[in-house]
């Protein structure tokens, strides 16, 4: 005859799963939630296992909620782990009963004999809450989506912060072994040393690149700079050295101004056109000419161009995964960092979303393993301090938030003495026609300042010591051709059998029609 057993307390039985709205379970395992807290409760060590993995929220029965709840805890203030101490943090939190009793904590011990696959079981239980958190947001997108009252474009932003929040919590690394990072390491040493110690993506800018062997990867580079010195310039001449010079795909989210205007800037630099003539098209011959020619340097160049205005951090994600997939750029610009936004999310104030966004930025720097450059305004107190180093920008001026002072490896300002009226250094030196790069923070290697040439007729940055810049494409003294032509026609400056003396002007950029006005 089977022996009867007779329990203190009926055994509880679990609520039944209820099938959703939709007659679909919810993704759940009931079964491995059991498994995991009974395993942490009989083994010493494996909380520290699935700590960074679990959170309370990641199970889904709410009892078991709340006894991970009293496990963190406990953990919290480095005390013991077992059944028993567990029990008594349940009491102290006032949940004990709703747990049913200190018999379930029993149940769930029974239930392990040891610890083994733990974090397997733990990562399960996690895709399962991703997959539940993704069914809950879209059917509240659904829902507003059908409410009239709702704008359209509020609620994709929402849409786009809140399936950010899931993305992000998603975003583990295991631990790696020394080993294969020394190789990395040491391969990328090969490398740079085939390129005579740019490790990195050059900028074109000799002394630069010497101080950081080229922007490189994973790093978050924020340059800059108060209005009117040259920043977009700057990152312009940069990405056409990247681009045109070293063939290195780059780019460009540019939230200030459109495509068409940014590669009216491109052209302003390559081909040393003024801005005015290139809006109102009225070249000289000569001009048109030296377009024809020059823009051959642009035309199937490796710069990408994105001109969304207000660009989410979402966005940015999405839009960079997909270049790097498809054109495999090795740099992405951004100008400027604080007409970015963290769409969806809420903020107490303007300097926690410039927060979000910086780390953000960050962090998707490491991910795409690729360098980030953002510029950045400087807030006003630059214009309040007097004297020349009084003008030069520091780590405290920049706007809205000191995190992105904290999330940058490197930080740059551009200075341009010229604009402030000063035109000498403390040595008598020339200012004039002259920028300099301050180089304030870099978090892997030294800080100095380079000097660059900035012609701003061109809004173009050269090296200092580089040579044959003038602006006509058949003299290195552009200057003197006025001169000159004041004193004879054109023609007989240019001679009878110049090009730029037969009739039509051929325009390669036109698809090779010919036409008296090219445009």
């Amino acid at each position: 005859m089977a022996e009867k057993r007779n329990y203190s307390k009926k055994p509880m039985t679990p609520a039944p799963i209820q099938a959703n709205e939709y007659g679909k379970l919810p993704p759940q395992a009931l079964e491995l939630e059991e498994a995991v807290l009974g395993a942490i409760m009989i083994e010493k060590d494996a909380y520290s296992i699935v700590s960074e993995i679990l959170k309370p929220e990641c199970f889904y029965k709410e009892t078991h909620q709340k006894i991970f709840e009293a496990i963190m805890s406990l953990a919290v203030h480095q005390e013991p782990i077992d059944m028993h101490t567990v029990t008594e943090q349940l009491r102290k939190n006032g949940t004990i009963d709703d747990i049913g009793g200190p018999y379930y904590i029993t149940l769930l011990t029974a239930k392990v004999s040891s610890a083994a696959h733990l974090e397997y079981h733990s990562r399960i239980i996690v895709q399962k809450f991703l997959a539940r958190e993704l069914i809950r947001i879209s059917s509240e997108i659904q829902t507003k989506a059908f409410d009239d009252k709702i704008d359209v474009d509020d609620l994709m932003q929402e849409a786009e912060g809140m399936l950010f929040e899931v993305s992000q919590r998603n975003l583990k690394k295991d631990v790696t072994q020394i080993n294969p990072v020394i190789e990395e390491a040491r391969n990328r040493m090969l490398l740079a040393a085939q390129k005579q110690g740019a490790s990195g993506v050059p900028s074109g800018f000799h002394a630069l690149d010497k101080i950081t062997s080229g922007w490189q990867k994973s790093d978050l580079i924020v340059i800059a700079a108060r209005p009117a010195m040259g920043k977009t310039a700057f990152i312009l001449s940069m990405a056409k050295n990247i681009a045109v010079d070293y063939n290195t795909p780059v780019a460009v989210f540019s939230l200030e101004m459109s495509n068409v205007q940014l590669v009216n800037r491109l052209i302003m630099n390559v081909c040393q056109l003024e801005g005015e003539k290139i809006k109102n098209g009225q070249l000289d011959k000569y001009e048109w000419e030296k377009f024809d020619r020059d823009i051959n340097q642009l035309i199937d160049a490796p710069i990408f161009i994105d001109d969304t205005p207000s660009l989410s951090i979402f966005e940015l994600r999405s839009k960079a995964r997909r270049l790097v997939k498809e054109h495999k750029i090795s740099c992405l610009i951004i100008d400027y960092l604080q007409l970015m936004n963290a769409s969806g999310m809420s903020f107490g104030s303007r300097e926690q979303e410039v927060s979000i966004i910086s780390r953000s930025l960050k962090g998707l720097a490491k991910e795409l393993d690729m360098p980030i450059i953002a510029l950045s305004q400087l807030n006003r107190g630059v214009e309040g301090r007097t004297g020349i180093e009084g003008k030069r920008p520091q780590l405290s001026d920049l706007r809205e938030s000191g995190a992105i002072e904290q999330d940058a490896d490197m930080v740059c300002f551009i200075h341009r003495p010229e604009y402030y009226k000063i035109t000498e250094d403390s040595q008598g030196n020339s200012l004039l026609g002259i920028a300099e790069i301050i180089v304030a923070k870099h978090r892997n290697g030294a800080t100095g300042d380079i000097q660059l040439k900035f012609k701003n007729i061109y809004a173009k940055f050269l090296n200092k010591d580089e040579i044959g810049d003038g602006d006509n494409p058949f003299s290195d003294n552009y200057q003197t051709i006025p001169s000159k032509m004041n004193n004879q026609s054109e023609e007989s400056f240019y001679g009878q059998g110049s090009v730029l003396n037969s009739k039509p002007v051929t325009n390669k950029f036109l698809g090779g029609k010919s036409d008296e006005t090219p445009f």
